[in-house]
């Protein structure tokens, strides 16, 4: 973890900031919604579940300007700071459409970062390496999803119920994360790596290990292309990517967790500090799942991961207490922790280097559209049915992905 390449520990740190921003708001929002302002299970399942579509969506865009670009940093720093600038305003909405106005700009400016960031991390990491990569950038990820709702609930201990102050206040660190993508260094383009280091040495997008373990300048003769360290594999990118819709109809907006757990306490002060619990399990487990995944397959991972959240979503079905509600919730996180880097490390292998961006806008958009498709969903049957009817049939769908999994991405 300590010879990843300068350019992935900078955007970890980026990350780092930026979800503990977003985060600090996120575990608030169900309450916030449907106490503060009055809104309804479908309004928040529509907002969620919109603003993750847009982001998704918006990754293909950004994925093919990725491919073309001869720089990706511009096209990182625009979307960080989209979203840096977006997020507090939801401290003066008065209306659930006002939240959904301000949640979509959010992420939009995720939606334009997300590929460009991602072609950035592939470019400077071997082959062999990029499970453990996508695992450590999610374990940073996550590190700011356990900071982030800890300052809140320490903020709404001193300060019962000023939820507008804090969510202004989230402009610190989103200012922070523009300030780090400043000190990001690009490679040139077509400095791709493609083998492991010698010796342990540090390998990044701007060099390849010369003598003694020390990096040296990569020089490409003019016209010379490095070929992928992979061949693309169109048919199997195509399958996963229609296991991964069945399950992604299932996987409905983290909201609804809060939601139930919301109702279960009585009070939303103490449920950042769930949400910053659940995010630690995240962290810890997605370097574990990372660099598993680089021995044993991406596949096998996944599928546990997708199997872990069957049952978690089973759990929330049939339990009402808080204590239950909160242990199912850490189980949770060992889903994130399996799946969410691992899935990308897949993306990179199946994809050729020359379009992977395309291939990751392609992932996110199928997770975006499915998701405000399953939180639609949720909201509805939840009105109609209940939660157990609610989170049976994501439990259902899970079970149904993770089957085919294994029996037709070969």
């Amino acid at each position: 973890m300590f010879s990843f390449p300068r350019n992935v520990w900078l955007l970890g740190w980026v990350s780092l900031a930026t979800d503990s921003a977003t985060e600090a708001i996120y575990p608030l929002l169900p309450y916030f919604l449907t106490h503060v302002l009055r809104a309804g299970a479908v309004s928040l399942g529509i907002v969620e579940g919109a603003a993750e579509a847009v982001n998704s969506i918006l990754k293909i865009a950004s994925g093919r300007m990725a491919d073309r670009a001869p720089r990706k940093r511009p096209l990182v720093l625009f979307g960080y700071s989209v979203s840096s600038i977006a997020r507090p305003f939801i401290a003066i909405t008065t209306t659930w459409t006002q939240v959904f106005a301000v949640r979509v700009l959010d992420r939009v400016g995720k939606g334009v970062r997300g590929a460009p960031r991602d072609v950035m991390l592939a470019a400077v990491t071997p082959p062999g390496r990029r499970g453990a990569v996508f695992g450590f950038h999610r374990a940073m990820d996550n590190l700011g999803a356990v900071a982030g709702p800890l300052l809140a609930t320490s903020f709404l201990y001193f300060y019962p119920d000023r939820y507008r102050a804090l969510f202004g206040l989230t402009i610190v660190p989103g200012a922070l994360a523009i300030a780090l993508i400043l000190l990001v260094r690009e490679a040139p383009r077509g400095a791709e790596v493609h083998g492991a280091g010698v010796h342990g040495a540090e390998v990044d997008g701007a060099g390849v290990p010369g003598a003694g373990g020390h990096v040296a300048p990569l020089h490409l003769a003019p016209g010379t292309v490095h070929p992928a360290p992979l061949h693309p594999a169109p048919r199997v990118f195509v399958l996963f990517m229609i296991v991964l819709t069945i399950f992604t109809l299932g996987n409905s907006t983290d909201a609804f967790l809060l939601l139930k757990l919301t109702d279960a306490a009585g009070t939303a002060k103490y449920i950042p500090a769930m949400w910053a619990a659940l995010n630690f399990v995240k962290a810890v487990i997605s370097v574990v799942g990372g660099s598993w995944s680089d021995r044993i397959g991406r596949k096998q991972v996944i599928g546990l991961g997708w199997l872990v959240y069957a049952i978690v979503y089973a759990g929330f079905a049939f339990t009402s207490s808080l204590g239950a509600l909160f242990a199912w919730l850490l189980v949770y996180g060992f889903y994130f922790g399996f799946a969410e880097g691992t899935e990308k490390a897949l993306v990179a292998d199946l994809a050729p280097a020359e379009s992977r961006g395309t291939a990751f806008g392609i992932y996110t958009a199928v997770q975006g559209v499915g998701a405000l498709a399953a939180s639609v969903i949720f909201g509805v049957v939840w009105t109609a049915y209940g939660t157990a009817a609610a989170f049976g049939l994501g439990a259902a769908l899970a079970l149904l992905a993770t089957g085919l999994l294994f029996i037709i991405v070969r």
